[in-house]
């Protein structure tokens, strides 16, 4: 999933977090695991006979999902802290869009030319999957898993509120109060608007994620870890919803504990990040690590079905797994510098050169509204009482 790693923090004092770019790593290689080996999908039958052990394993790859939105509350605060509204809309669509429009492409191609695993539908649904609002106006993803891109998107939506206005301690303690709070009275609200905007099931990791860069920013305190505890325990609520989702009814009751220390190995993981536990990882390779995850998250799904149907009858599942995983890897390099890269430095360079010429209009605009004399009273009653009044010729009557 998106975001820069760069701490413009003083708790720590180190200028990139490289454990993070490793961590968002393993998460996209757990919802791999998850689609490749639980999933039907490409094998043509059941995968538990493919490899009973990494079947159960990869059955709670689905939880790199929440790992990602953790990292992602952390991520966010931490990059738009002393920018702008401008700044942040400029930093999170140049970031979220290049790899983004390639995936959407390439995906459809795949499905238009192999349509055996899924169909691309029709070219509305794709073109309206490029604009990343598809789930907004109710048109279906192309690949399923943008699903949780929406969500994101939703989460930025809502922390601009406190980038307009400047992003600071308290703010972020009250956004975090405030969005709890969204979360439990959308359940008994009976309000769609609300239940859609309180992302009541995600909205826990997003919110300890703020707390746990507050804390590494500045230091760790009992209202911070308050905020995180009441998240904790709010994300065991709903393991049992994501778990049915999964794995469905029945294996969630046989195999719900793995799930919820799954998410405790992530709140427990993400709280030695913020107590400064690995700032002195500093291995570069981590950095590339970093910059495969949005592509290979983005790409790896159908794509990756389509070549396990193609080729599951040729290569054996134990050599083809790991070909297709290396090629995704791969595929999604070339993506992160041919695309990502340069097309984000064009993004960057065009919205901020729009920003600019947006101020620079609406401060002419500003200046000649101030200069223009004061348009004439409308005549009437009111205007010619109030005008008396103004010059002292009249006392207007209660």
């Amino acid at each position: 999933m998106p975001g820069t790693l760069a701490v413009p923090g003083k708790g720590h004092g180190q200028s990139r977090l490289y454990v993070l770019d490793g961590l968002r790593l393993v998460a996209a290689l757990m919802v791999l695991a998850y689609h490749y080996i639980t999933l039907r999908d490409g094998w043509g039958g059941d995968p538990h006979a493919f490899s009973p052990t990494l079947y159960h394993l990869s059955q709670f790859g689905w939880l790199g999902v929440e790992v990602f939105f953790l990292i992602s509350g952390f991520v966010i605060c931490m990059s738009a802290w002393g920018r702008s509204l401008g700044d942040f809309v400029k930093s999170r669509v140049s970031r979220l869009y290049p790899a983004y429009w390639v995936g959407v492409l390439l995906t459809a191609a795949v499905l238009m030319i192999w349509p055996k695993v899924r169909s691309a539908d029709n070219l509305e649904t794709v073109l309206t999957n490029l604009t990343m609002l598809q789930q907004g106006v109710g048109v279906s993803d192309l690949d399923d898993v943008y699903w949780s891109l929406f969500v994101e998107l939703k989460f930025y939506l809502l922390f601009a509120l406190v980038v307009y206005r400047g992003v600071t301690y308290r703010r972020c303690v009250l956004f975090c109060g405030l969005w709890t709070v969204a979360g439990v009275v959308a359940l008994k609200a009976d309000s769609n608007f609300l239940s859609v905007w309180a992302i009541a099931p995600y909205s826990p990791y997003f919110i300890a994620g703020i707390a746990f860069y507050l804390m590494h920013r500045f230091k760790p305190t009992l209202l911070l870890w308050a905020i995180v505890a009441v998240e904790f325990l709010l994300a065991q609520h709903y393991v049992r919803g994501r778990l049915v989702m999964n794995v469905g009814a029945k294996a969630s009751m046989a195999h719900g504990w793995p799930a919820r220390v799954g998410v405790i190995l992530a709140f427990a993981i993400m709280a030695a990040i913020a107590l400064g536990v690995f700032d002195k990882v500093r291995w570069r390779w981590l950095l590339t690590a970093g910059s495969l995850t949005y592509p290979l998250y983005l790409l790896h799904m159908y794509i990756g079905f389509t070549l396990i149907d193609l080729l599951r009858h040729k290569v054996p599942a134990t050599v083809l797994l790991p070909a297709i995983v290396a090629f995704m890897l791969l595929l999604s390099y070339a993506v992160h510098r041919l695309v990502e890269r340069p097309l984000g430095k064009w993004l960057r360079n065009g919205i901020q050169k729009g920003l600019q010429e947006m101020r620079r209009n609406s401060k002419t605009q500003a200046a000649s509204e101030s200069a223009a004399p004061a348009p004439d009273a409308p005549p009437g009653p009111v205007a010619e009482v109030a005008e008396n009044y103004r010059v002292g010729t009249q006392r207007p009557s209660l």
